[in-house]
């Protein structure tokens, strides 16, 4: 049975879907070896560049590089990714869905990897024993206001575009507007800060010591937002309709 799924770029060679079962490996790079190597024909790239290994549930990545550091991204995860520094061995991957980025002089070089869905414990199974239930580390109320502006502020970047800048509060009030006719920036802003204490960035209102100025509060709440999974791609659905022309 096979394991995963290796798609190679445009350039690369063969141009075919690669399949490995557990316990077999794939070599790439600019050597064009002949023994079922993924030949990648590019001066900036080593004759010896990796080698993927796969396994029952997830895939390993081998930087054979002398010098180049590969990034393994999470397209799906707005921003998520690794980096595997050069001679690193055996770099296990955990992503469903993965896409390898190599440095080639002036260019990025990718290809993708398709892992086998992730198995995950029963959630409807008994859980805990009798007694307290766990504190949820960020409590977050999908249906509250606070929820759709941080989903607004998150756009972007679940969106496909890891790098996009953050939309401004002016730019969230007219996103809203449609399921929110009475948004304004006083209200947008007053939400944002909000969520900064409930994510405990910065200490409530009633505290002594308000604490420091905090800088980049967007910013600081999104990444937040996006490393704990807080909002989710599907969680676009509370948002209105996407602008055509938006990215998906």
């Amino acid at each position: 049975m096979y394991s995963i799924l290796v798609v190679p770029g445009p350039t690369m060679a063969p141009a075919a879907h690669i399949r490995l079962a557990p316990g077999q490996t794939l070599r790439f790079g600019r050597e064009e070896a002949g023994d079922g190597s993924l030949y990648v024909p590019h001066a900036g790239v080593s004759r010896s560049a990796g080698e993927i290994a796969a396994t029952g549930t997830y895939w390993s990545l081998s930087n054979l590089s002398g010098s180049s550091t590969y990034v393994v991204e999470n397209p799906e995860g707005a921003g998520e990714h690794i980096k595997i520094a050069p001679g690193r061995l055996g770099a296990p991957v955990p992503f469903e869905f993965s896409r390898i980025v190599l440095p080639a002089g002036s260019e990025l070089l990718t290809l993708d990897v398709w892992a086998p869905r992730h198995d995950f414990a029963d959630r409807d199974a008994p859980g805990e024993p009798d007694g307290e239930p766990t504190a949820l580390a960020f409590p977050l109320d999908r249906s509250s206001r606070y929820f759709v502006v941080l989903t607004a502020l998150c756009e972007p970047r679940l969106r496909g575009e890891p790098h996009a800048s953050l939309p401004t509060v002016e730019q969230v009030v007219e996103r809203l507007k449609p399921v929110w006719p009475a948004a304004n920036r006083a209200a947008v802003q007053w939400n944002i800060d909000y969520l900064a204490v409930k994510l405990r960035l910065k200490p409530g209102p009633d505290t002594a010591d308000p604490g420091p100025r905090l800088v980049g509060k967007k910013e600081i709440l999104v990444s937040l937002a996006l490393r704990f999974d807080l909002v989710r791609e599907y969680d676009l659905a509370v948002l209105p309709a996407a602008p055509t022309g938006t990215a998906r």
